[in-house]
């Protein structure tokens, strides 16, 4: 019997992508048909949205400083950062790999962004940036088709008079290209070229500069606050 015409599988399936218990191999091949079933994809929406919706009622508990210690000293995070150049010390991989983690989290919060914005466009993109402590600060989607790139502020970052958000586009070899400069406000559509969703970006970034973006022709001038990888979702 086809995936298709089982419908207690495709939800138990479903659930398990979600939990994120459903791994390997069989979360690769779920996840490819994904793209072909749309009835599958609002399955796992729903379950998203089930799951996100009991997640609310867990207090948050924040973990002892000594974790977070421990965990940048396995992965060889703690180097300096002086400026923008952080892909060239080793950690571009790490911030990829952690893009790629965050998919679920990213998933969770485009359910419910869609779910408040009915007529939101078609996302075939979507980027979850992290802040230095693997929280979710931004999320950036992509629609293909309309040429629309929207970044939503996730978390307050608050900015002293003259400073900005400017978010980037990390290429495999070369400068930062910028994407745009982020206002005060808490969301912002960009037109979409392949600057930012090019085959030679490796991840998006974010960095703190003065009124009118980074006055560095060759990337941004400030601290990298942000930082985080596409995921195709369609």
């Amino acid at each position: 019997m086809k995936l298709r015409d089982n419908e207690p599988l495709r939800e138990r399936l479903a659930a398990e992508y979600v939990l994120g218990t459903l791994r390997g191999r069989a979360r690769r091949r779920f996840e490819g048909l994904m793209h072909g079933d749309a009835a599958l994809r609002r399955t796992v929406a729903a379950w998203a949205d089930r799951i996100g919706a009991m997640a609310e009622f867990v207090p948050p508990v924040a973990p002892p400083a000594q974790v977070w210690r421990a965990i940048r000293t396995r992965l060889g995070l703690e180097l300096p950062a002086p400026a923008w150049q952080f892909w060239r010390h080793g950690s571009l991989g790490f911030w990829r790999r952690l893009g790629v983690a965050s998919s679920m989290a990213a998933a969770l919060l485009l359910v419910t962004v869609m779910q408040r914005e009915p007529q939101q466009p078609a996302v075939s993109d979507i980027a979850t940036l992290l802040d230095e402590k693997a929280q979710t600060a931004l999320l950036v989607t992509a629609d293909r088709e309309r040429r629309l790139l929207t970044v939503r502020l996730v978390a307050t970052q608050p900015l002293s008079p003259g400073q900005v958000l400017q978010l980037w586009a990390v290429p495999q070899q070369g400068t930062p290209r910028s994407l745009g400069v982020l206002d005060g406000s808490r969301q912002l559509a960009l037109p979409l070229t392949a600057q930012a969703i090019g085959a030679d970006v490796a991840l998006l970034a974010v960095s703190l500069e003065p009124q009118g973006g980074s006055p560095d022709p060759n990337g941004p001038s400030g601290p990298i606050l942000y930082k985080g990888g596409w995921i195709r979702v369609m």
